[in-house]
């Protein structure tokens, strides 16, 4: 089947989901209180099984429609109070109303509940919980377990999934897609990325993540511009467990993982712990990977409040695979890796320290309050062959008439860094029409960086481990948000959302002194920003509403763009303009969720070659950009044990005018070339993603899952010389569980990536020169592994 028939295809087949016959005639209606009598608005109603449910309005009743005659496992939950799940046997009209008990304990996920969003809002998102990671959790990294979320794009340097990972998000790298744990930045402060093989393993520690894409609703952190990733660890576990993890497979990779919890000591006390290791040669040569980990966690839980201290760290050591694959190398040496020095690693670990708390100060208030630390420090090392003394500021050797320029050598380029604040939210529940939060945080980053020589074959004037630069740099990143929902009718309620920000930058930069010699100087950067959100939602019956929203969205340009720029060249920051409009619909049979968006950029900041006065090849800013799309995702019970969740994602993503500069080794000077209306790169048009499961008996799943990603461009001109291919990648998926009496499970798991071998690739770069007349364009890229498994068993006491 060709690729484009393909998503033509899923796109068929989801449209045709829509039109699933409903059998269903019969109401089931009540209303939902607390223990004193109270109604409860907003309390989730959802028939297991199926993924038909709803929520209870300002008067506490609910309405679930267009019912079969049978029984019914009804589960009734709201943040706060203990869930409750009745059967219920409807054969005609039925009312049932349901009563909470307030929760004895406090639950883990009001720290988040300020930065999350539900069905009641006019926000694009997906809730990914504990049990679908542990489906894919084998040894890859988090980009990998999420990848068959809406819109997304993965990438491994080592065409694994183990070491370093990342993914896209509506197109936008990670740079621009905001991390939090447990509501506290995650996102490197100064280039803004997001390195998950810093926190191995992660993912077992994970009890839910939620993907707000778009700009999404204010949080902590960098400004999101393609999403906003929500990480909530371990949750709140009442009784006592055990753990253990182990899985192999292809390319030698080995993961191993041990769990346990306490569960609630004295009424009050928890504590949690995880140690895991993984480890990985990877499909491109060379490119291992060691990776290494804990998480320590110890809580007292009161009635009203509760304290949690979370510490983790992760140590990696990743062989390096950075450069990629030349063009010309695919189809003969896929796996080449141009570097061979044997110790040609990045070596860097990471400690976090998180101090959180939850307090109720009253039945409508709850005040959330976290203080955060992490400490990193590591380095990559190179080998380098011939490079000039001069760049390291060492004097030449003169040894009689000959002078040594150049020397062979190997260097560390060290990062030793300290990120510290607080965070917090001021929650408002009036268990009728209005909710509210006030929140935000202070944090500041101080990073020092500074190269060593360890090795030289001709040393100058130079000592072992000699620090050819040093420099230091400072950041604080200061927010505060505030957000109001409110339930104007029992069908329409509304959202507004405003955000100030303000960011103060301190580092060394670079400046053209009067004699027109580049000199590193002191320098700042101070900005301000204002992000304005609102939303509405209108429930059309308790089958189905819709919504539309708009939000703004700043962002800082990273630390290259000021560094290697001067104060007349420095880009500015980018701001987005988000407009979000959606369909929801869920039956017994279907869930079906449409999204139309339309992101448009003012000043987004790109790649164009071009060279500014210090000398630099920085991003600079383009005026007009945009991304017009739609999400499609549904999830429907075909028969009963298949299920098929399927999403699509179209979309145009344009510059409006972009000027490519290209360097002229003949002349000095550089090419200039203008476009008009050009494909941002990276940002794929069709993006599909699938996954049928079948439960042919109890405890077996069989998992046929499949992405497809449209062709990208690897720079801003539209130039089908320079693109990624389309490709289509197929994994079958096989779990089957026990639960035999002496423990409470034992999961094997048998996942087989990229059944059929497809040889493809997921990311690259190209650059461009001319010399002797000639235009010469090198692209490169990273091929993802043939064929290759994962199989796993997991075992809980």
């Amino acid at each position: 089947m060709k690729r484009h028939s393909v998503y033509r295809l899923c796109m068929t087949a989801l449209t045709g989901l829509l039109y699933l016959p409903a059998w269903a005639q019969f109401t089931l209606s009540g209303t939902i209180k607390d223990a004193e009598g109270g109604v409860l608005p907003g309390t989730a109603v959802l028939i297991e099984g199926t993924y038909k449910g709803t929520s209870a309005d300002t008067r506490g009743s609910y309405r679930l429609t267009n019912l079969q005659a049978g029984t019914y496992r009804i589960r009734v939950s709201l943040l706060g109070f203990e869930p409750v799940v009745k059967e219920v046997t409807v054969n005609r009209n039925e009312t049932e109303s349901f009563e909470l008990q307030k929760s004895v304990i406090v639950v883990d996920e009001v720290i988040v509940s300020a930065t999350r969003v539900d069905q009641k809002s006019g926000v694009a998102y997906t809730n990914v919980t504990r049990k679908e990671l542990e489906k894919q959790n084998l040894g890859q990294d988090i980009p990998l377990l999420l990848n068959f979320t809406p819109s997304l794009v993965t990438t491994s340097d080592a065409g694994a999934g183990v070491g370093y990972t990342g993914f896209r998000i509506r197109g936008s790298d990670a740079t621009r897609v905001n991390v939090t744990v447990n509501g506290i930045p995650y996102n490197d402060a100064e280039s803004q990325g997001t390195f998950w093989v810093n926190m191995p393993d992660i993912a077992s520690s994970v009890s839910s993540i939620q993907i707000q894409r778009g700009v999404g609703t204010s949080t902590n952190g960098a400004g999101a511009f393609g999403a906003s990733v929500n990480v909530q660890t371990n949750s709140f576990e009442k009784d006592a467990y055990g753990e253990v993890d182990a899985s192999a497979g292809s390319f030698n990779t080995l993961k191993t993982t041990v769990k346990a919890g306490s569960g609630l000591l004295n009424n009050h006390f928890v504590v949690d712990a995880r140690l895991s290791r993984i480890v990985s040669d990877g499909y491109i040569d060379r490119a291992s990977s060691n990776l290494k980990s804990f998480y320590v966690s110890g809580g007292w839980y009161g009635k009203k409040s509760f304290v949690r201290l979370n510490v983790f760290s992760g140590a990696e050591r990743t062989y390096q695979a950075w450069d990629g694959v030349p063009e010309k190398l695919l189809k003969t040496n896929r796996t080449y890796n141009a570097y061979t020095y044997e110790n040609e690693v990045d070596n860097y670990q990471q400690d976090h320290y998180q101090l959180i708390s939850s307090h109720e100060l009253s039945r409508n208030w709850r005040l959330n309050a976290s203080l955060h630390y992490t400490k990193g420090r590591g380095y990559y090392e190179q080998f380098r062959e011939g490079e000039d003394f001069e760049t390291y500021n060492l004097k030449p050797i003169v040894i009689g008439d000959s002078v040594i320029n150049t020397t062979d050598l190997i260097r560390r380029r060290w990062l030793d860094n300290d990120f510290y604040g607080g965070v917090f939210s001021l929650d408002y529940n009036s268990f009728g029409k209005l909710t509210a939060n006030i929140g935000g945080g202070w944090n500041r980053y101080e990073g020092k960086h500074f190269g060593e020589i360890i090795w030289s074959r001709f040393a100058s004037t130079s000592n072992i481990r000699d620090r050819y630069y040093d420099n230091d740099a400072a950041k604080t990143d200061f927010n505060l948000y505030g957000k109001a929902f409110y339930q104007f009718t029992p069908k329409f309620n509304a959202y507004v959302d405003l955000q100030i920000r303000t960011v103060g930058y301190s580092f060394l930069g670079r400046a053209v002194g009067l004699n027109g010699q580049i000199r590193d100087v002191q320098q700042d950067a101070s900005l301000s920003f204002f992000n304005p959100k609102a939303g509405l939602t209108y429930t059309l019956n308790d089958q189905s509403s819709v919504y539309a929203s708009y939000g703004v969205g700043n962002r800082e340009p990273n630390r290259d763009d000021y560094t290697q720029s001067s104060a007349n060249s420095r880009p500015k920051a980018e701001t987005l303009h988000d407009w979000e409009a959606g369909y929801r619909l869920q039956t017994q049979k279907l869930a079906f969720n449409a999204n139309l968006y339309y992101m448009k950029y003012r000043n987004q900041l790109v790649l164009t070659g071009q060279i500014n006065d210090v000398g630099a090849q920085n991003r600079v800013n383009v005026p007009n950009s945009y991304r017009l799309g739609i999400e499609l995702e549904a999830g429907a019970l075909l028969v009963k044990n298949l299920r098929w969740l399927v999403n699509t994602t179209l979309s145009q993503n344009k510059i409006m005018n972009f000027t490519e500069y290209v360097d002229n080794y003949d002349t000095g000077e550089q090419q200039v070339t203008n476009f008009s209306k050009t494909d941002i790169s990276f940002s794929p048009n069709v993006i599909v993603g699938s996954q049928l499961l079948y439960t042919p008996v109890k405890g077996l799943e069989l998992g046929f899952l499949s992405k497809f990603v449209g062709k990208q461009y690897l720079d801003n001109t539209s130039n089908e010389n320079r693109t990624i291919d389309p490709y289509f990648v197929n994994d079958i998926r096989i779990i089957y569980t026990l639960k035999p009496k002496f423990m409470n499970e034992v999961a094997f798991t048998l996942l087989v990536n990229n059944v059929f071998g497809e040889l493809y690739e997921s990311n690259g770069y190209t650059y461009s020169f001319i010399s002797e007349s000639q235009r010469t364009t090198e692209n490169v890229y990273y091929p993802q592994a043939t064929a290759n498994f994962l199989a796993g068993i997991r075992i809980k006491f």
